[in-house]
């Protein structure tokens, strides 16, 4: 019961971060206005996304159902592999509540506005990375607490081998 109350807690934090701060850019900020907050690396910028990462499939017409189907799809499946997790698989559980709040966090704008709401703007000089949001933010951080999960996971099977 204690590990659900970890994955509810993460996630509710997460998605009301996510969503308090789109609400936020999106009544204070015109579309794509920039606030610079450290020169030359990093603006708070007002961008819409209809597609997925660096605007893949945005001008699909069947993006908005495929991307709302996808994202459902993922947080019923990081629910049950959350379910099926050790008890002692902290990082592993921490890592599966930052993606799912992430997940829902994007699907909530998606299913509101038919597209995401992005404003975290990281550049050097004129190289710009796609704008992004906190729930990507979540997703990407998630994705790599479970990827070092894994590698300490492999490398306790190897030494229980031995």
């Amino acid at each position: 019961m204690r590990r659900w109350a970890i994955f509810g807690s993460i996630a509710i934090v997460g998605l009301i971060v996510d969503q308090i701060t789109k609400q936020y850019i999106d009544r204070s900020m015109q579309m794509f206005q920039s606030i610079p907050v450290i020169d030359g690396l990093f603006n708070i910028t007002y961008v819409r996304n209809k597609g997925a990462a660096f605007s893949f499939l945005s001008h699909a017409s069947w993006r908005l159902p495929f991307f709302i189907a996808i994202s459902a799809i993922a947080a019923v499946v990081i629910v049950i592999a959350f379910n099926r997790l050790r008890k002692d698989q902290l990082l592993a559980q921490v890592s599966l509540a930052l993606i799912f709040s992430g997940a829902v966090g994007n699907l909530i704008d998606r299913v509101r506005l038919g597209e995401v709401i992005d404003f975290l703007d990281v550049y050097w000089k004129a190289h710009h990375w796609p704008a992004f949001n906190v729930a990507d933010s979540l997703i990407c951080v998630g994705v790599a607490l479970l990827a070092l999960d894994m590698l300490r996971e492999e490398q306790r099977q190897k030494q229980a081998k031995n």
